[in-house]
Protein backbone atom coordinates (compact mmCIF):
# COMPACT_ATOMS: atom_id res chain seq x y z
CA UNK A 1 0.00 0.00 0.00
CA UNK A 2 1.46 3.44 -0.54
CA UNK A 3 1.21 5.66 2.00
CA UNK A 4 1.43 9.89 0.98
CA UNK A 5 4.46 10.43 1.93
CA UNK A 6 5.70 7.63 -0.51
CA UNK A 7 3.14 9.02 -3.45
CA UNK A 8 4.39 12.78 -2.58
CA UNK A 9 8.12 11.78 -3.02
CA UNK A 10 7.62 10.82 -6.43
CA UNK A 11 6.20 13.76 -7.58
CA UNK A 12 8.21 15.70 -10.04
CA UNK A 13 8.99 18.63 -7.61
CA UNK A 14 11.53 20.13 -10.49
CA UNK A 15 9.20 20.51 -13.03
CA UNK A 16 6.50 21.61 -10.57
CA UNK A 17 9.56 24.84 -9.91
CA UNK A 18 9.53 25.42 -13.54
CA UNK A 19 5.78 25.48 -14.38
CA UNK A 20 5.68 28.17 -11.33
CA UNK A 21 7.93 30.31 -12.85
CA UNK A 22 6.63 29.71 -16.03
CA UNK A 23 3.16 31.04 -14.31
CA UNK A 24 4.81 34.18 -12.69
CA UNK A 25 6.27 35.39 -16.29
CA UNK A 26 2.87 34.37 -17.67
CA UNK A 27 1.09 36.50 -15.18
CA UNK A 28 3.20 39.36 -14.96
CA UNK A 29 3.65 39.58 -18.80
CA UNK A 30 -0.55 39.80 -19.13
CA UNK A 31 -1.24 42.12 -16.51
CA UNK A 32 0.94 44.52 -18.01
CA UNK A 33 0.29 43.87 -22.05
CA UNK A 34 -3.98 44.09 -20.45
CA UNK A 35 -2.62 47.82 -18.94
CA UNK A 36 -2.78 49.69 -22.54
CA UNK A 37 -6.56 50.40 -22.21
CA UNK A 38 -7.27 49.03 -25.33
CA UNK A 39 -8.84 45.41 -23.37
CA UNK A 40 -12.11 45.69 -21.21
CA UNK A 41 -11.44 41.52 -20.04
CA UNK A 42 -9.35 40.75 -17.26
CA UNK A 43 -6.82 38.79 -18.54
CA UNK A 44 -4.55 38.13 -16.00
CA UNK A 45 -7.21 37.33 -13.31
CA UNK A 46 -8.55 34.47 -15.94
CA UNK A 47 -5.17 32.60 -16.77
CA UNK A 48 -4.75 32.25 -12.94
CA UNK A 49 -7.81 30.48 -13.71
CA UNK A 50 -6.70 28.20 -16.09
CA UNK A 51 -3.54 27.66 -14.36
CA UNK A 52 -5.72 26.26 -11.50
CA UNK A 53 -7.58 24.64 -14.17
CA UNK A 54 -4.42 23.10 -15.59
CA UNK A 55 -3.17 22.37 -12.13
CA UNK A 56 -6.11 19.89 -11.96
CA UNK A 57 -5.77 18.24 -15.11
CA UNK A 58 -2.22 17.20 -14.30
CA UNK A 59 -3.76 15.98 -10.86
CA UNK A 60 -6.01 14.18 -12.95
CA UNK A 61 -3.26 12.19 -15.48
CA UNK A 62 -0.95 11.74 -12.99
CA UNK A 63 -2.70 8.93 -11.65
CA UNK A 64 -2.84 6.98 -15.36
CA UNK A 65 0.13 4.91 -15.66
CA UNK A 66 1.36 3.56 -19.27
CA UNK A 67 -1.18 1.01 -19.70
CA UNK A 68 -4.00 3.24 -18.82
CA UNK A 69 -2.23 5.82 -20.89
CA UNK A 70 -2.14 3.19 -24.14
CA UNK A 71 -5.84 1.93 -23.44
CA UNK A 72 -7.33 5.50 -23.66
CA UNK A 73 -5.23 6.74 -26.19
CA UNK A 74 -7.62 5.58 -29.27
CA UNK A 75 -10.46 7.00 -27.19
CA UNK A 76 -9.01 10.30 -26.79
CA UNK A 77 -7.94 10.53 -30.55
CA UNK A 78 -11.18 9.17 -31.73
CA UNK A 79 -13.48 12.11 -29.21
CA UNK A 80 -10.44 14.72 -30.96
CA UNK A 81 -11.77 13.66 -34.06
CA UNK A 82 -14.90 13.97 -33.53
CA UNK A 83 -14.76 17.19 -31.90
CA UNK A 84 -12.98 18.53 -35.04
CA UNK A 85 -15.27 16.97 -37.74
CA UNK A 86 -18.44 18.14 -35.73
CA UNK A 87 -16.97 21.79 -35.76
CA UNK A 88 -17.41 21.65 -39.74
CA UNK A 89 -20.86 21.56 -39.47
CA UNK A 90 -21.83 22.53 -36.28
CA UNK A 91 -24.46 26.09 -36.13
CA UNK A 92 -23.19 29.13 -35.69
CA UNK A 93 -23.58 29.62 -31.89
CA UNK A 94 -22.14 26.50 -30.99
CA UNK A 95 -18.97 27.06 -32.95
CA UNK A 96 -18.72 30.53 -34.25
CA UNK A 97 -16.33 32.00 -37.00
CA UNK A 98 -13.59 34.04 -35.08
CA UNK A 99 -10.98 35.79 -37.49
CA UNK A 100 -11.82 34.01 -40.11
CA UNK A 101 -11.58 30.70 -38.55
CA UNK A 102 -14.17 28.14 -37.30
CA UNK A 103 -11.88 26.75 -34.99
CA UNK A 104 -13.60 26.72 -31.44
CA UNK A 105 -16.68 25.76 -29.54
CA UNK A 106 -18.58 28.43 -27.52
CA UNK A 107 -19.08 26.96 -24.26
CA UNK A 108 -21.61 28.41 -21.75
CA UNK A 109 -19.51 29.67 -18.72
CA UNK A 110 -16.21 28.96 -19.80
CA UNK A 111 -15.47 31.11 -23.05
CA UNK A 112 -14.48 29.37 -26.20
CA UNK A 113 -12.23 26.21 -25.89
CA UNK A 114 -10.38 25.26 -28.99
CA UNK A 115 -10.63 21.17 -29.60
CA UNK A 116 -7.53 20.91 -31.76
CA UNK A 117 -5.01 22.19 -28.53
CA UNK A 118 -5.85 18.79 -26.67
CA UNK A 119 -5.74 16.75 -29.92
CA UNK A 120 -2.21 17.60 -30.47
CA UNK A 121 -1.47 15.37 -27.31
CA UNK A 122 -4.22 12.91 -28.05
CA UNK A 123 -2.00 12.41 -31.31
CA UNK A 124 1.23 12.12 -29.25
CA UNK A 125 -0.22 9.24 -27.38
CA UNK A 126 -2.10 7.93 -30.77
CA UNK A 127 1.73 7.94 -32.27
CA UNK A 128 3.11 6.31 -29.53
CA UNK A 129 0.91 3.30 -29.13
CA UNK A 130 1.40 2.78 -33.30
CA UNK A 131 5.05 2.66 -32.89
CA UNK A 132 4.79 0.45 -29.74
CA UNK A 133 2.76 -2.43 -30.71
CA UNK A 134 4.10 -2.02 -34.92
CA UNK A 135 7.84 -2.83 -33.37
CA UNK A 136 5.75 -5.40 -31.10
CA UNK A 137 5.05 -6.95 -33.75
CA UNK A 138 7.72 -6.59 -36.53
CA UNK A 139 10.82 -7.94 -34.22
CA UNK A 140 12.78 -7.93 -37.93
CA UNK A 141 13.28 -4.76 -39.50
CA UNK A 142 12.94 -4.84 -42.91
CA UNK A 143 12.42 -1.70 -45.97
CA UNK A 144 8.66 -3.16 -46.10
CA UNK A 145 8.23 -2.51 -42.38
CA UNK A 146 9.69 0.70 -41.79
CA UNK A 147 7.44 1.73 -44.98
CA UNK A 148 4.46 0.13 -43.01
CA UNK A 149 5.06 2.75 -39.95
CA UNK A 150 5.64 5.83 -41.80
CA UNK A 151 2.29 5.23 -43.22
CA UNK A 152 0.63 4.47 -39.94
CA UNK A 153 2.18 6.93 -38.59
CA UNK A 154 1.17 9.42 -41.56
CA UNK A 155 -2.23 8.30 -41.94
CA UNK A 156 -2.96 9.23 -37.98
CA UNK A 157 -1.36 12.59 -38.64
CA UNK A 158 -2.99 13.40 -41.60
CA UNK A 159 -6.88 12.83 -40.81
CA UNK A 160 -6.98 15.31 -38.06
CA UNK A 161 -4.80 17.29 -39.96
CA UNK A 162 -7.15 17.65 -42.96
CA UNK A 163 -10.03 18.35 -40.34
CA UNK A 164 -7.77 21.62 -38.67
CA UNK A 165 -6.56 22.74 -42.49
CA UNK A 166 -9.96 22.99 -43.40
CA UNK A 167 -10.79 25.54 -40.60
CA UNK A 168 -8.63 26.71 -41.27
CA UNK A 169 -5.73 27.09 -38.87
CA UNK A 170 -1.80 26.77 -40.47
CA UNK A 171 -0.08 27.20 -37.23
CA UNK A 172 -1.96 24.36 -35.80
CA UNK A 173 -1.59 22.29 -38.49
CA UNK A 174 2.25 23.03 -38.73
CA UNK A 175 2.34 21.88 -34.86
CA UNK A 176 1.02 18.43 -35.81
CA UNK A 177 3.73 18.33 -38.83
CA UNK A 178 6.21 18.86 -36.00
CA UNK A 179 5.06 16.50 -33.87
CA UNK A 180 4.94 13.71 -36.75
CA UNK A 181 8.23 14.87 -37.40
CA UNK A 182 9.78 13.97 -33.86
CA UNK A 183 8.16 10.51 -33.50
CA UNK A 184 9.38 9.71 -37.30
CA UNK A 185 12.83 10.46 -36.07
CA UNK A 186 12.85 8.22 -33.07
CA UNK A 187 10.86 5.68 -34.63
CA UNK A 188 13.38 3.45 -35.72
CA UNK A 189 12.56 4.21 -39.46
CA UNK A 190 15.67 3.86 -41.89
CA UNK A 191 17.24 6.61 -43.37
CA UNK A 192 17.40 4.90 -46.36
CA UNK A 193 13.76 5.92 -46.62
CA UNK A 194 13.55 8.97 -44.22
CA UNK A 195 16.66 10.78 -46.59
CA UNK A 196 14.93 10.23 -49.64
CA UNK A 197 11.63 11.77 -48.83
CA UNK A 198 12.76 14.49 -46.33
CA UNK A 199 15.04 15.62 -49.43
CA UNK A 200 12.46 16.32 -51.97
CA UNK A 201 10.38 17.93 -49.16
CA UNK A 202 12.78 20.58 -49.31
CA UNK A 203 13.03 20.91 -52.46
CA UNK A 204 9.13 21.16 -53.12
CA UNK A 205 9.09 23.61 -50.25
CA UNK A 206 12.03 25.86 -52.03
CA UNK A 207 10.31 25.43 -55.58
CA UNK A 208 7.44 27.11 -53.71
CA UNK A 209 9.29 29.56 -52.17
CA UNK A 210 10.49 31.06 -56.01
CA UNK A 211 6.94 31.19 -57.28
CA UNK A 212 5.86 32.64 -54.21
CA UNK A 213 7.76 35.38 -54.35
CA UNK A 214 9.34 35.69 -58.52
CA UNK A 215 6.75 34.35 -60.32
CA UNK A 216 3.30 34.12 -58.06
CA UNK A 217 1.35 34.48 -61.47
CA UNK A 218 2.26 30.90 -62.13
CA UNK A 219 0.62 29.68 -58.81
CA UNK A 220 -2.24 32.06 -59.84
CA UNK A 221 -2.91 30.59 -62.98
CA UNK A 222 -2.30 26.94 -62.73
CA UNK A 223 -3.16 25.97 -58.99
CA UNK A 224 -5.68 28.93 -58.65
CA UNK A 225 -4.31 30.43 -55.66
CA UNK A 226 -4.97 34.55 -55.54
CA UNK A 227 -1.61 37.25 -54.68
CA UNK A 228 -3.13 38.51 -51.49
CA UNK A 229 -2.79 34.82 -49.96
CA UNK A 230 0.78 35.13 -50.08
CA UNK A 231 0.91 38.83 -48.09
CA UNK A 232 2.37 37.16 -44.62
CA UNK A 233 5.22 35.50 -46.78
CA UNK A 234 5.51 39.62 -48.71
CA UNK A 235 5.21 41.13 -44.90
CA UNK A 236 7.64 38.64 -42.92
CA UNK A 237 10.44 39.01 -46.07
CA UNK A 238 10.07 42.84 -46.32
CA UNK A 239 7.53 43.94 -43.13
CA UNK A 240 8.35 47.76 -43.69
CA UNK A 241 7.01 48.08 -46.85
CA UNK A 242 3.38 46.26 -45.65
CA UNK A 243 3.31 48.24 -42.01
CA UNK A 244 0.21 49.75 -42.95
CA UNK A 245 -1.22 46.35 -43.76
CA UNK A 246 -0.38 42.25 -42.85
CA UNK A 247 3.02 43.59 -41.74
CA UNK A 248 2.12 46.24 -39.24
CA UNK A 249 1.95 43.44 -36.13
CA UNK A 250 5.72 42.41 -36.86
CA UNK A 251 7.06 46.13 -37.57
CA UNK A 252 5.17 47.06 -33.76
CA UNK A 253 7.15 43.81 -32.47
CA UNK A 254 10.38 44.25 -33.88
CA UNK A 255 10.08 48.46 -32.23
CA UNK A 256 9.11 46.88 -29.37
CA UNK A 257 11.64 44.20 -28.31
CA UNK A 258 14.36 47.01 -30.24
CA UNK A 259 13.60 49.81 -28.05
CA UNK A 260 13.96 47.26 -24.31
CA UNK A 261 17.31 47.09 -25.55
CA UNK A 262 19.53 44.90 -22.72
CA UNK A 263 17.61 45.37 -19.62
CA UNK A 264 14.09 47.11 -20.78
CA UNK A 265 11.72 49.51 -20.02
CA UNK A 266 10.89 48.38 -16.45
CA UNK A 267 7.39 46.85 -15.35
CA UNK A 268 4.60 48.44 -16.79
CA UNK A 269 6.47 51.06 -18.65
CA UNK A 270 5.22 50.64 -22.47
CA UNK A 271 5.31 52.88 -25.20
CA UNK A 272 4.99 50.72 -28.49
CA UNK A 273 1.28 49.64 -29.02
CA UNK A 274 1.03 46.37 -29.99
CA UNK A 275 -2.42 44.72 -30.72
CA UNK A 276 -3.08 41.40 -29.43
CA UNK A 277 0.02 41.75 -27.00
CA UNK A 278 -1.50 39.36 -24.38
CA UNK A 279 -1.67 36.67 -26.34
CA UNK A 280 0.57 35.37 -29.59
CA UNK A 281 3.08 38.63 -28.99
CA UNK A 282 3.58 38.51 -25.04
CA UNK A 283 7.10 37.98 -26.17
CA UNK A 284 7.06 41.19 -27.73
CA UNK A 285 5.70 42.47 -23.81
CA UNK A 286 8.91 40.60 -22.42
CA UNK A 287 11.32 42.09 -24.44
CA UNK A 288 10.02 46.00 -23.96
CA UNK A 289 9.86 45.81 -20.40
CA UNK A 290 12.73 43.21 -19.70
CA UNK A 291 14.83 43.83 -22.79
CA UNK A 292 17.74 40.78 -24.01
CA UNK A 293 18.21 40.09 -20.19
CA UNK A 294 14.88 39.16 -19.30
CA UNK A 295 13.92 37.38 -22.63
CA UNK A 296 17.22 35.10 -22.20
CA UNK A 297 15.47 34.62 -18.56
CA UNK A 298 12.50 33.47 -20.52
CA UNK A 299 13.98 31.36 -22.74
CA UNK A 300 16.20 29.36 -20.40
CA UNK A 301 13.70 28.58 -18.75
CA UNK A 302 11.92 26.95 -22.10
CA UNK A 303 15.38 25.17 -22.26
CA UNK A 304 15.16 24.21 -18.87
CA UNK A 305 12.35 22.61 -19.30
CA UNK A 306 12.65 21.03 -22.58
CA UNK A 307 16.34 19.58 -20.71
CA UNK A 308 14.16 18.16 -18.23
CA UNK A 309 11.67 16.06 -20.17
CA UNK A 310 14.51 15.06 -22.65
CA UNK A 311 16.20 13.76 -19.17
CA UNK A 312 12.97 11.90 -18.13
CA UNK A 313 12.67 10.03 -21.76
CA UNK A 314 16.54 9.06 -21.43
CA UNK A 315 15.84 7.57 -17.76
CA UNK A 316 12.56 5.74 -18.17
CA UNK A 317 12.70 2.05 -19.74
CA UNK A 318 9.71 2.29 -20.74
CA UNK A 319 8.98 2.63 -24.66
CA UNK A 320 5.89 3.95 -24.77
CA UNK A 321 7.08 6.73 -22.16
CA UNK A 322 9.93 7.40 -24.48
CA UNK A 323 8.21 8.47 -27.33
CA UNK A 324 5.73 10.09 -25.43
CA UNK A 325 8.46 12.42 -24.20
CA UNK A 326 9.68 12.87 -27.35
CA UNK A 327 6.00 13.89 -29.28
CA UNK A 328 5.89 16.56 -25.73
CA UNK A 329 9.15 17.69 -26.50
CA UNK A 330 8.52 18.26 -30.39
CA UNK A 331 5.39 19.80 -29.55
CA UNK A 332 6.85 22.71 -27.20
CA UNK A 333 10.06 23.31 -28.99
CA UNK A 334 8.07 24.34 -32.35
CA UNK A 335 6.07 26.38 -30.04
CA UNK A 336 8.57 28.17 -28.86
CA UNK A 337 11.01 28.34 -31.85
CA UNK A 338 7.78 29.50 -34.23
CA UNK A 339 6.49 31.78 -31.88
CA UNK A 340 9.86 33.83 -30.66
CA UNK A 341 10.48 33.10 -34.52
CA UNK A 342 7.98 35.52 -35.64
CA UNK A 343 8.40 38.37 -33.28
CA UNK A 344 11.83 38.67 -34.07
CA UNK A 345 11.11 38.41 -37.49
CA UNK A 346 13.27 35.22 -38.05
CA UNK A 347 9.55 32.79 -39.55
CA UNK A 348 6.40 33.99 -40.46
CA UNK A 349 3.77 35.50 -38.65
CA UNK A 350 1.25 32.03 -37.84
CA UNK A 351 -0.83 32.60 -34.85
CA UNK A 352 1.12 30.17 -32.71
CA UNK A 353 1.01 30.86 -28.73
CA UNK A 354 4.13 31.29 -26.73
CA UNK A 355 3.21 27.95 -24.45
CA UNK A 356 2.27 28.73 -20.80
CA UNK A 357 3.39 32.53 -21.40
CA UNK A 358 0.41 33.36 -23.92
CA UNK A 359 -2.91 33.99 -22.26
CA UNK A 360 -5.89 31.29 -23.71
CA UNK A 361 -7.53 28.44 -21.67
CA UNK A 362 -7.43 26.02 -24.45
CA UNK A 363 -3.47 26.27 -25.40
CA UNK A 364 -2.73 26.65 -21.52
CA UNK A 365 -4.90 23.45 -20.52
CA UNK A 366 -3.34 21.44 -23.52
CA UNK A 367 0.28 22.37 -22.86
CA UNK A 368 -0.67 21.31 -19.00
CA UNK A 369 -2.50 17.91 -20.50
CA UNK A 370 1.04 17.53 -21.86
CA UNK A 371 3.14 18.02 -19.01
CA UNK A 372 0.86 15.73 -17.36
CA UNK A 373 1.97 12.93 -19.11
CA UNK A 374 5.50 13.86 -17.95
CA UNK A 375 3.98 13.88 -14.65
CA UNK A 376 3.11 10.76 -15.03
CA UNK A 377 5.61 9.06 -16.11
CA UNK A 378 7.88 10.23 -13.25
CA UNK A 379 5.52 9.39 -10.43
CA UNK A 380 4.98 5.63 -11.96
CA UNK A 381 8.48 5.42 -12.94
CA UNK A 382 10.41 2.38 -10.53
CA UNK A 383 14.09 3.22 -9.44
CA UNK A 384 15.59 0.02 -8.53
CA UNK A 385 18.81 -0.17 -5.88
CA UNK A 386 21.86 -2.13 -7.77
CA UNK A 387 19.63 -2.97 -10.62
CA UNK A 388 21.52 -2.97 -13.49
CA UNK A 389 19.02 -2.21 -16.16
CA UNK A 390 18.05 0.87 -15.10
Amino acid sequence: MTTNKQSTSRIDFNLVLILMLLCIASCISIFSAQSTGQYQENFFLKQIVWYCVGTMIIASVITLDSDQLKKISWYAYGFGLFLLAFLIVAPEPIAPVINGAKSWYKVPGMGSIQPSEFVKVFIILALSRVIVEHHHKYIVKTIQTDLLLLLKLGGVTMVPLLFVMQQPDLGTSLVFIAILLGMVFISGITWKILVPIFSSAVVLISVIFYFVLWQPEILEKYLGVKEYQFGRIYSWIDPYNFQSSAGYQLVRSLLAIGSGETSGKGFGTREVYLPESHSDFIFSIVGEEFGFIGASVLISLFFLLIYHITKVGMETKNAFYTYVCVGVISMLTFHVFQNIGMTIGLLPITGIPLPFISYGGSSLMGNMLAVGLIFSIRYHHKKYMFSKSD
